[in-house]
């Protein structure tokens, strides 16, 4: 059986934008990290696997839903850390939301690394980048994550170490 495939255009929702490029946060001395958990399958288990395998640090954990932006105490709570670690873009919401409370935190002066599948990656980076943001650490864990056993999503995670330390050096 043959199929034909049709090839249609589909509009990109992110525009470019001639706004001026915002620099991020340097990270310095995170003498406390700020886990923020959007609540998403599998980001407190990537969240909690960092947690005890970075050691030295002092850790804060925030909840917010997921697909949805925080919420004013769920952010400040989040800006207590000297860096914030947010988890889990791996859908397009999510992934959105992740971006942009991120960026949020960027613009309180709370460095960030934004933990994003690597489906959801490319996207994350436009994302932040139509927002001014180019440079916003976002950090790839292998999609999927959501339908995994907490054992398969702890190995994901503990392939993410790396590269956050990478960002904390």
């Amino acid at each position: 059986m043959k199929v034909k495939i049709i090839e249609r255009e589909v509009m990109d929702p992110l525009a470019d934008t001639s706004m001026d490029e915002i620099p991020v946060n340097s990270i310095g001395d995170a003498g406390t990290i700020s886990l923020f958990d959007n609540t998403k399958p599998g980001a407190d288990i990537i969240l909690r696997t960092l947690e005890s395998e970075l050691s030295g640090f002092n850790f804060i954990w925030s909840e917010k839903p997921a697909g949805a932006p925080a919420e004013a105490e769920q952010i400040e709570r989040a800006a207590r850390g000297d860096l914030c670690i947010l988890a889990l873009g791996d859908c397009g919401s999510c992934t959105t939301w992740v971006i942009l409370d991120a960026i949020r935190l960027e613009g309180m002066g709370v460095p960030t690394i934004s933990i994003c599948s690597d489906r959801f990656s490319e996207y994350a980076r436009r994302l932040a980048s139509a927002h001014g943001m180019p440079g916003l650490r976002i950090v790839e864990v292998e999609h999927p994550i959501a339908g995994l056993e907490p054992e398969a999503v702890r190995r994901k995670a503990e392939k993410l170490i790396p590269s956050i330390l990478d960002h904390l050096r």
